[in-house]
Order: C-alpha cells, then sequence, then structure tokens
C-alpha cells in the first residue's frame, strides 16, 4: 500500500538534479564564508527577494529568531497576527533568546486590521513597549491564506508611522506570490527582514534564508553563530537551495490545485472544510475526533497532522497525481467504517 504523506511540505525529498547538483557542489569554510555555493544561494535570495544581504540558515525558526534578535531589545514587545507560527511554533524562543513577550491581534484568514495594529502599539512606561511588528505570509494557522499586497502596505504604513522595523514570516512567500499572481520581490518590498523557507514546498531538504539591508547581516552572522548554527561546507545544502529558488516556485501552482481538489473532496464527504481558505497548499477540516480521526487514517495509509480540533492535510511536489483521490477514497472508507 502506497503512503498518502499529506502531513506537510516539508516531507518533500530532493530531486535527482538537487542530488547531483549537492555531490558535485564547490564547497570551503562558510563560517569563514568561505564556501562559494552558499555565497551564491544569499546572493541568489537577496536578488530574488529585492533586498540587499541574505544568510543561510538551518532551520526557519532559525531564520525568524535571529530576526526577532535584530530587532527587539530585552522587555520590548511584538505586535503578530493571531495564530503567528512565531507564538504558536517557536516554543518559548522570543522569551528565551530576545527576552521579548507578544501581543497577538485579531486577524480574519491571517490579514490583521491595520487599525488594530496601531491600537496595540505600546509606549506608556506600564507596558511593555512596542519593538517590532510582525506579518506571516501565507498564515499557517488560518489556512494557509495569503496576504494580499494592500493589506501589506496598510500594515507597513503603520510601522513606519510609529517608527517600528516590521519582519515577514515568509516561509512559503512563493506560495503567496503564485496565488497571488505577483513575484515574491513586490511581497517582500517595505519589510525590514524577511525569512523564507527552502525545505517546504520548494523541496530543498534543509534550511532557510533571512534577508536584510546589508548593515545587518554582521550582527545576524553573529547570532547565528550564537545559536549554533554556523554550518562548515554547507555548499552541499546550498547547491539544493538554489534550485529549490530557481526551479521550485514553478510547481507550487499545482499543489494549489491539489489542495483545492482535496478540499471540495472533503466537502463532498461532508466533512467541516472552509474553502475560502483554501488559498494554497493547506486544507483544514475539523472533524468529532481530530486525534482519533489522524490514527485510524494512518492505519489505511494517509498521514495527516491532527492539531487542536482541526486536522490539517498539505500538499506538495511528491505527491502523484493519483494520490488526492486516492486519499479521498481511504477517507471515505474510514469514515464510512466509523
Amino acid at each position: 500500500m502506497r503512503v498518502i504523506d499529506l502531513r506537510s511540505d516539508t516531507v518533500t525529498k530532493p530531486t535527482p538534479a538537487m542530488r547531483k547538483a549537492m555531490a558535485e557542489a564547490e564547497v570551503g569554510d562558510d563560517v569563514y564564508s568561505e564556501d562559494p555555493t552558499v555565497n551564491r544561494l544569499e546572493a541568489l535570495a537577496a536578488e530574488t527577494l529585492g533586498l540587499e544581504a541574505g544568510l543561510f540558515v538551518p532551520s526557519g525558526v532559525m531564520s525568524n529568531q535571529i530576526a526577532l534578535m535584530l530587532h527587539l531589545r530585552r522587555g520590548y514587545e511584538v505586535i503578530a497576527p493571531e495564530g503567528a507560527h512565531i507564538y504558536e511554533y517557536e516554543p518559548g524562543s522570543l522569551a528565551v533568546l530576545s527576552g521579548g513577550t507578544i501581543r497577538l491581534v485579531r486577524a480574519p484568514y491571517g490579514i490583521p486590521d491595520p487599525a488594530d495594529v496601531k491600537a496595540a502599539i505600546h509606549t506608556s512606561i506600564h507596558q511593555a513597549p512596542t519593538g517590532l511588528i510582525e506579518l506571516e505570509n501565507t498564515h499557517n494557522t488560518a489556512g494557509g491564506t495569503v496576504v494580499p499586497l494592500e493589506a501589506q502596505r496598510a500594515v507597513q504604513q503603520v510601522a513606519r508611522e510609529a517608527g517600528l522595523p516590521i519582519h515577514l514570516d515568509g516561509a512559503r512567500l512563493f506560495n503567496a506570490a503564485v496565488a497571488l499572481g505577483t513575484s515574491a520581490a513586490e511581497l517582500a518590498r517595505g519589510f525590514d527582514t524577511v525569512s523564507i523557507c527552502l525545505s517546504k514546498g520548494l523541496g530543498a531538504p534543509v534550511g532557510s534564508v533571512l534577508l536584510m539591508p546589508r548593515a545587518l547581516r554582521p550582527e545576524a552572522w553573529r547570532y547565528r553563530k550564537l545559536l549554533g548554527g554556523g554550518m562548515r561546507q554547507a555548499g552541499v545544502l546550498a547547491a539544493a537551495g538554489i534550485l529549490a529558488l530557481t526551479e521550485g516556485p514553478k510547481l507550487l501552482a499545482r499543489d494549489h490545485q491539489m489542495a483545492r481538489a482535496l478540499a471540495e473532496g472533503l466537502v463532498r464527504l461532508g466533512l467541516e472544510v472552509d474553502l475560502r481558505a483554501v488559498q494554497t497548499n493547506m486544507v483544514y477540516f475539523k472533524p468529532k475526533d481530530a486525534t482519533g480521526l489522524a490514527a485510524r487514517l494512518a492505519q489505511v495509509g494517509v498521514l495527516c497532522n491532527a492539531l487542536g480540533e482541526r486536522i490539517r492535510l498539505v500538499t506538495h511536489r511528491d505527491l502523484s497525481d493519483e494520490d488526492i483521490p486516492e486519499a479521498l477514497r481511504r477517507i471515505e472508507s474510514v469514515l464510512v467504517g466509523a
């Protein structure tokens, strides 16, 4: 029985072209900035996103946390949309590493109202002062939803008027760009720092890149070392990252189409799916018993994650054209047998 893995787009495996590039990669010691392949990846990412400099790091959590360390003073606060990854899935890192706190604002479908962001800014001596505003595009827990350009621009304007930096968690920024029919550079414009992940839908085995102004890079480089993220002959990983950046975005539209087909199929099975939230490669639905259903689906070879009361399904490049209809058949068989 073929296993259909819908837990995440992080399960994607490097392509044959990536494996070849990794095997042939020119390498050096990246802690000394002497790995030519890492240097090429960082330059390519900066050019692609329209920022001045990039820093290759092992994970998306590290790229976000380095950005927070760059922007925050101890005791300061980050304003972020409800359900933000830096709050839900980066286990206390903000408090431990930056000594900061977080204030969440209401964000239907991942989109905060700029008026709410403005109202959340604190300057009083009696409160944690605001040090940073953060957005997430696409927004994971909202359903893989996209934040439109005009919504981003409105929050950026609030940040500018308050004299605050603004960070974009763009782990799946290329999914947002494809869904909106624009470029990743256009979505990255106006942010002080941007993190992107190479190992999700883009298909690389490891790594994220933090983009920033050139003046911030020396400090970011030091923070990477502080966090244990300095890698030596990392060109073997960067080589796959280069292909992920250049080739990966071309395949994301197919992932989105599969997610839409999956969501519509689940609705036909009588499951509760908010189709408005199915904008990229994620589908959330709310069964009676998420944990129990996920366990039963695993028994028939459909892997998924139960996240609280919901189940999340994620489509990706390693799925075949037959996997979505087959997954729906197996899900139906489990529901009928329940």
